[in-house]
């Protein structure tokens, strides 16, 4: 179903680095290029099935240290600035738009706060047309002097490459995977129940790029933004987390939704967990219709054959 090509990238620190585009096509001249989040990888094929359905060619961007592009000398997930993702976006941009004349990036939680920033980088250059948000990760979602703690993370001590001392939420994965209380069956290896471990340089690297962001962008292209409608802050599995976003404050994504760019569309989605197209059937069914909705307004708008 899938083609997979391996993005070689520039070594960095730790050595050796490539990212791996995934892709279903049928010949469309539009596409959607999708980007995950944190402890994730490509693994949503009913994602890409709806958007080739809809005449959308579908591209997938495993990032360095994640999923297929995970490499046995690295430290999964870990990067000095999200600006490390910048040349594999690039790359398959560049490769996508060869045979395309619309892109649309789908980006979730991390992934999110990532393409926002690339977008803002690339604006005035028509590379996209679209930016579909999903639980982007625009804030921590801790109390107010953890996130001051983690501002504080731009000394010396943000180089140190050590797990901070956080514990373990299995919450969320264990919400999800068909072998615990939910209905995906996703490889634990590549995207453990209780996540990954995070590093002070990692954090720091997430607090720069978001406090970047509440500056305020300039992305120069329509954006949408969706997140549950409610959050619950919890380690353990209960039956809300089926129902709810175990791993951000949807309000702090509304709050910041905003300062992407000036045209954002903010959507909350009752009884949707963090990644919103993982939720139960009806209310995944309400988020691609949401998705379906403001494409045919703002990315492709008098095609009969696009989303429906």
């Amino acid at each position: 179903m899938y083609e997979t090509t391996v993005l070689p990238m520039p070594p960095d620190y730790e050595g050796e680095v490539v990212a791996t585009l995934i892709s279903s096509t049928a010949g469309s001249r539009r596409a959607v290029l999708y980007v995950h989040g944190f402890t994730d990888y490509f693994f949503q094929d009913h994602l890409a099935e709806h958007y080739v359905r809809r005449g959308v060619d579908f591209y997938a961007l495993d990032l360095r240290k994640y999923g297929r592009s995970l490499l046995p000398h690295q430290t999964r997930g870990l990067v000095r600035s999200v600006t490390e993702y910048f040349p594999e976006i690039d790359e398959a941009v560049r490769l996508i738009r060869r045979d395309h004349d619309e892109l649309t990036i789908n980006a979730h939680s991390t992934g999110g706060l990532v393409a926002s920033l690339w977008a803002d980088r690339v604006r005035g250059r028509g590379l996209v047309q679209g930016l579909v948000l999903n639980s982007p990760f625009l804030d921590l979602n801790v109390p107010a002097p953890l996130r001051l703690a983690a501002d504080l993370l731009k000394t010396p001590m943000s180089y140190v490459r050590r797990p901070l001392p956080l514990g373990i939420s299995t919450a969320y994965g264990r919400s999800l995977h068909l072998s615990e209380h939910g209905e995906w069956d996703y490889d634990l290896e590549l995207k453990p129940l209780g996540g990954f471990s995070v590093h002070a340089t990692w954090l720091a690297a997430i607090r720069r790029a978001q406090r970047r962001l509440h500056a305020g962008l300039g992305v120069d292209v329509p954006v949408l933004v969706l997140a549950s409608a409610d959050g619950l802050r919890v380690k353990d599995f209960v039956p809300e987390a089926r129902t709810s976003d175990v791993v951000l404050d949807p309000r702090q994504i509304a709050r910041w939704a905003t300062a992407i760019g000036p045209h954002v569309t903010c959507v909350r989605v009752r009884d949707g967990v963090h990644d919103l197209v993982l939720s139960a059937e009806p209310v995944r069914k309400q988020v691609f219709a949401e998705i379906d909705r403001w494409m045919r307004a703002y990315v492709h708008p008098g095609h009969e054959d696009g989303p429906a």
